[in-house]
């Protein structure tokens, strides 16, 4: 059995739903199965004529693929036509495009199944379209060496550079706690949204923060595991968040999380005390009130501290991951 795996290929800046995809081909084939991986570039969602009628081509003759819930959000007759054709088509959607709402709820009706990477993003499925077939595969992590921190204290943020990422509300929170000790870094692509990224980067030197709030870009590998070696705290307080790969990623470093209240980001984050999940309605005020409570009060930060440590050890894999999606894709 060969899984065709169709992926959005014009997202191109480190994304949780790119990182997940890429991880999960590499579990199943490391558990033996074969995996085709397919990159449709366009304009999804909901796609142009033209790449609708790329996805039709990709599905053709395949026994079973996997689509990104980008894609399939778009394309509803597409997936319909591949299932009544033979083709099992499983929707892998990492989170609901309520803007383009009736053609995913009629792609998601026309899959054989759907899977869900947490969740909070399949019971918003089921709020959204009443759908009850959603299996929930939640992301693995990799091992990583606990950070060490450092003085003053260091806070970091890795996302794109996007308004639903709401670094703007973080920097505005920093400003609010100039006066404490501490230094940050936004880890996340300048490129996703240049007119964002530009507001983010002009907040910063408002306030007189260049010296202390890094924009570092996007960063992999040795880059990226330095900043995480360096860090004592991680936020993550996306307006919309269907999981927080960050989240887990931070927790592996042993590093404590801050999210927002009402997003994925609080299943990832659990109930263990590594953290908390911060009410953001009304703004930035909130979100400074707990990063100044985090650092005058040691005791509090030792405890998220301890917590994040003691969940480094029971952190899914990925195998476990892929061995979730073969359990529910196979016949």
């Amino acid at each position: 059995m060969t899984i065709r795996f169709i992926v959005p290929g014009n997202i191109e800046h480190r994304s949780g739903g790119n990182l997940y995809n890429a991880r999960l081909v590499e579990q199943l084939e490391a558990l033996g199965a074969r995996t085709e991986v397919v990159m449709l570039d366009g304009a999804w969602p909901p796609g142009l004529d033209e790449d609708r009628e790329s996805l039709a081509w990709s599905l053709r003759d395949a026994d079973l693929a996997i689509v990104d819930g980008l894609i399939a959000a778009g394309a509803p007759g597409e997936i319909a036509a591949a299932v009544q054709a033979g083709t099992r088509v499983w929707i892998l959607s990492h989170m609901a495009f309520t803007a383009h709402a009736d053609l995913e709820a009629q792609a998601l009706a026309a899959a054989s199944g759907v899977i869900c990477p947490s969740a909070f993003a399949a019971a918003k499925l089921k709020e959204l379209y009443g759908l009850e077939r959603v299996h929930v595969a939640l992301p693995g992590t990799l091992s990583a060496d606990a950070a060490v921190g450092s003085q003053p204290p260091h806070i970091v943020c890795v996302a794109a550079l996007l308004p639903n990422k709401s670094q703007l509300i973080l920097v505005e929170a920093l400003a609010a706690i100039s006066g404490l000790p501490w230094t940050a870094a936004l880890i996340g692509s300048p490129d996703a949204d240049p007119d964002y990224a530009a507001q983010v980067r002009a907040a910063v030197g408002k306030h007189g923060l260049k010296g202390r709030i890094r924009l570092t870009g996007e960063l992999r590998d040795a880059g990226l595991e330095a900043e995480w070696h360096a860090a004592d705290l991680s936020v993550l307080v996306s307006a919309q968040e269907s999981f927080g790969m960050a989240v887990p990623e931070s927790l592996a470093h042993g590093v404590p999380v801050i999210v927002r209240r009402g997003t994925g980001a609080e299943e990832a984050l659990g109930p263990f005390g590594a953290g908390v999940a911060v009410d953001l309605d009304g703004g930035p005020d909130a979100l400074a009130d707990v990063l100044a409570a985090w650092l005058e009060d040691p005791e509090l930060a030792s405890r998220w501290r301890a917590a994040a440590m003691t969940r480094r050890g029971s952190l899914p894999s990925w195998t476990a991951t892929a061995e979730s999606v073969l359990a529910v894709i196979r016949p």
